[in-house]
């Protein structure tokens, strides 16, 4: 399912915020909102104050349970990407650099473990696999 939010009150230059929903992914729905949120929160597409669809209507347009989209919205709340105002709703809060810096080093991390178990598996010395590094970094 696809879905675009574009508020007419702002200026036509503005991208809507947009939400696949792919039911035979296996992934939980609120995992998939959250994830994509957070992606365009991340990316800039979704800018700091911005406001975001209030929980009820992104739950209709979605055709999902106003449980899903809260509890997608509570978890980027508690990660500091989202922020709520009581009678306004949730809207994107300012970039936290540290927690970005913190969620990029876990990528990198995650990728540069990966390619050291592919180097074992096919012998590449440390050595070997230190001077790959050295000669991509210097792309």
């Amino acid at each position: 399912m696809y879905c675009t939010y574009t508020d007419e009150t702002k200026a036509s230059k503005e991208q809507p915020m947009e939400l696949f929903i792919n039911n035979k992914s296996g992934a939980p729905i609120y995992d998939q909102i959250y994830n994509q949120i957070k992606q365009q929160i991340i990316s800039g597409a979704l800018q700091p104050d911005e406001a975001m669809p209030s929980i009820r209507g992104l739950a209709r347009d979605l055709r999902i349970s106003v449980i899903t989209t809260k509890r997608a919205y509570d978890e980027l709340e508690k990660e500091g990407f989202l922020y709520a105002v009581p009678a306004k709703g949730f809207f994107v809060a300012p970039k936290n650099t540290e927690l970005l810096r913190e969620e990029t080093l876990k990528k990198i991390e995650a990728h540069l473990t990966e390619a050291v178990r592919l180097s074992a598996s096919c012998g590449l010395s440390r050595e070997e696999l230190g001077e790959m590094l050295e000669l991509l970094w210097e792309d």
